[in-house]
């Protein structure tokens, strides 16, 4: 190149990483280990969480943000399972919250990553096809975006009251205008960095990231979900993912 030729601007890499908060304890699983640490048919949640988002070749980097004092716990446990070739994956310790946890993974990620995921490590099973669906809306343009499903249910905003009390119902949104959010949700990284910046949130802080990036004024947009991106919150939770996960291997023939 020519001494008098301006500097290129360095090249926009699309370099995708995922962000997995998996800090939390689990409490409505029950006493025990961590929920993400939860064993589903012989395999920790997180490692099923990690593999499914390294499914997808697009994703080069997975940041599991671990519990504060468990980092070098939950590494060794990474390092004892198999991974895809093409994916790295770097070990974080996470904050008092999700939001602290979500913010401390992403000070972890690399200059060149441009697209990131966040996932929750109690959606262990969420297929690729909705992985890459959520990386090529954000690669075509939009700063967020959350796989998400129609509700089976018809849904009534309520007063909440004591526990076990009747409550008074105020409305009832139009269903067909409602969706079921999941994860992984996608982002531009330099709007979520910002979101993260900018955004205060009260009390236990965040648990949804396109949330704050609404907050922002920032558009974001919705692509179809998948069911068996579920999330394991409760025992039963837990009985439905051991049924998907044989029926998977029975399928897969492994």
């Amino acid at each position: 190149m020519s001494s008098m030729s301006p500097t290129p601007e360095r090249p926009r890499s699309s370099r995708t990483a995922a962000v997995i908060p998996a800090a939390g304890r689990g409490v409505r699983l029950g006493p025990g280990a961590p929920k993400a640490l939860r064993v589903l048919g012989g395999t920790p949640m997180l490692i099923h969480a990690v593999r499914a988002m390294a499914a997808s070749r697009a994703v080069g980097l997975v940041v599991v943000v671990a519990p504060p004092d468990g980092a070098p716990e939950v590494k060794n446990l990474i390092d004892a399972h198999v991974l895809p070739d093409h994916t790295d994956y770097l070990v974080v310790p996470g904050g008092a919250t999700r939001q602290e946890s979500v913010g401390l993974g992403l000070d972890a990620l690399p200059e060149d990553v441009s697209v990131v995921l966040v996932h929750d490590a109690a959606r262990p099973l969420v297929p690729v096809d909705t992985v890459d669906a959520v990386i090529e809306a954000v690669r075509a343009g939009a700063p967020a975006v959350v796989p998400a499903l129609p509700l089976a249910d018809t849904v009534k905003e309520v007063e909440p009251g004591p526990p076990g009390d009747p409550e008074p119902v105020l409305s009832t949104p139009v269903r067909s205008r409602l969706r079921a959010v999941q994860t992984p949700q996608g982002f531009d990284r330099d709007t979520l960095v910002r979101a993260h910046a900018e955004v205060a949130v009260d009390g236990e802080g965040a648990t949804d990231d396109a949330g704050m990036v609404e907050r922002l004024g920032s558009p974001v947009v919705v692509v179809p979900g998948h069911a068996e991106a579920f999330k394991v919150t409760r025992p039963l939770d837990l009985v439905l993912a051991e049924a998907v996960l044989a029926r998977r291997r029975a399928n897969d023939g492994f």
